[in-house]
């Protein structure tokens, strides 16, 4: 067995869109970053990484590349799926936590477990997202920002 920790975090402006676990969510701001800012994703593929002895994201897609650029972020998941089990492993199951003031997100959990089951090709039941405020405090309570965590347990 292999845990690992992911973390990312991202600006919130206003007039982009804002994709979160590989789905598109209605919202007066989008996160702002090289590719499309997911970052519920972008901590999924840390704790990938991070359990299988990997480089972390930046260095496995850095924002230096044009190759990265605006890209779908259930992309890179993929490709950092390939590089896991390339290792040997397999998902056990992946825990997260999002955390931003607005929009509130509970009604799209599910849709965002299904996509991420999908691109991970595990079942649902192996994916827990969850959705947290900070009580209005910091950048985001001031709805400035997002972030999101993730823990992924892996299987050799």
């Amino acid at each position: 067995m292999r845990v690992g920790f992911g973390f990312d975090t991202h600006k919130l402006e206003p007039g982009l869109p804002f994709r979160l676990g590989g789905i598109l969510i209605e919202h007066s701001k989008g996160a702002v970053g090289h590719s499309d800012a997911d970052v519920l994703i972008h901590a999924i593929i840390d704790s990938l990484l991070g359990a299988a002895g990997l480089p972390d994201i930046g260095q496995q897609f850095p924002d230096s590349s044009a190759d990265y650029k605006g890209i779908d972020s259930s992309l890179l998941l993929r490709q950092t799926l390939q590089m896991v089990t390339g290792k040997g492993f397999s998902i056990e199951n992946i825990d997260c936590t999002v955390v931003l003031q607005q929009p509130k997100i509970a009604a799209s959990i599910p849709l965002m477990i299904t996509s991420l089951s999908a691109t991970l090709g595990i079942d649902p039941s192996r994916i827990n997202v969850k959705a947290k405020t900070s009580e209005k405090l910091g950048f985001i309570g001031r709805e400035e920002g997002v972030s999101a965590y993730a823990v992924a347990l892996l299987l050799q």
